[in-house]
């Protein structure tokens, strides 16, 4: 079995450079694993499909998506693929980055406020997501000064819209230390890795060295949801990249992610995604389309 712990991400600018802009074209995305790291993460992806796990929050998406992270707001990587004319353009850099007393002069008050919301996540919709988008493409080729008004630019628009959903806004307390992102990502990856079939708390209990009531109030305190709610919130999202890409039928699909029962699929699928199942891979045919 595979072991290797999340790790806490060490992020280095290029050389005379005060933020870090990385880009994918067309080609597949390596999954990064759960990590923090004190930069606020600016993620594009034009045309891709992926899960998203920022914080306590779980989805799929099948298109484009437009996030903004807040510092040591712990996550594991986006895009599982691009397609052939995706990409995925990924900007970091310290709240700070201009200076300590940067972020209180009053012509910045948005953008501070804007920087206090993405330590929920913030996920921008269509609207905004059509207009910042091909700027935050365009930042890997701007160098020096032209990078950086154009970055400010794109901060000012963001943290000027309401065209937006706060991804962790149930009170889920997100800043935590690497120590504890270690174990919880731990914990996750064990999820990610075995959520197809059952998996009992003496086992992952065992996983993170911890008694079964231990790491039940553990859990419970660090997610704030009990550990079985959160592994069916694992094959709900999983259950949403099946229909959104393979014809299979409804009940395989339900037991191919975990599910030994199908009507109990059936509700904790609605209870999730406001939506049947049905409805959902219907509604995503459109979209695609």
């Amino acid at each position: 079995m595979n072991t290797q712990k999340p790790t806490f991400e060490h992020i280095n600018p290029e050389f005379g450079s005060s933020l870090k802009v990385l880009q994918h074209a067309g080609t597949m995305v390596n999954q990064a694993s759960w990590h923090i790291h004190p930069e606020v993460e600016l993620v594009y992806v034009n045309k891709g499909q992926g899960k998203v796990h920022i914080g306590n929050h779980l989805s799929y998406f099948n298109n484009s998506q437009l996030l903004l992270l807040g510092a040591n707001l712990p996550h594991h990587g986006f895009s599982d693929r691009l397609t052939r004319k995706g990409s995925e353009t990924i900007v970091q850099f310290k709240p700070e980055f201009l200076g300590e007393t940067f972020l209180g002069l009053p012509e910045l008050k948005a953008i501070a406020s804007l920087f206090e919301r993405a330590k929920k996540g913030i996920k921008f919709q269509k609207e905004i997501k059509l207009a910042i988008g091909p700027k935050i493409q365009k930042l890997h080729k701007q160098k020096g000064l032209q990078r950086i008004l154009l970055l400010l630019e794109i901060l000012n628009e963001l943290a000027l819209s309401d065209d937006y959903l706060l991804l962790n806004a149930d009170g889920y307390a997100l800043e935590i230390s690497p120590q504890d992102s270690t174990k919880i990502g731990r914990i996750y990856k064990h999820i990610n890795n075995n959520f197809e079939r059952h998996i009992s708390l003496d086992e992952i209990a065992n996983e993170a060295s911890m008694t079964v009531p231990a790491f039940c109030r553990y859990f419970k305190k660090a997610t704030g949801k009990t550990f079985t709610k959160l592994v069916n919130e694992y094959r709900v999202v999983h259950a949403t990249k099946l229909l959104s890409e393979s014809n299979n039928s409804i009940t395989d699909i339900s037991f191919e992610c975990g599910f030994n029962n199908f009507s109990h699929f059936n509700k904790l699928f609605k209870e999730f995604t406001g939506k049947s199942a049905s409805q959902y891979r219907n509604e995503t045919k459109l979209v695609v389309q």
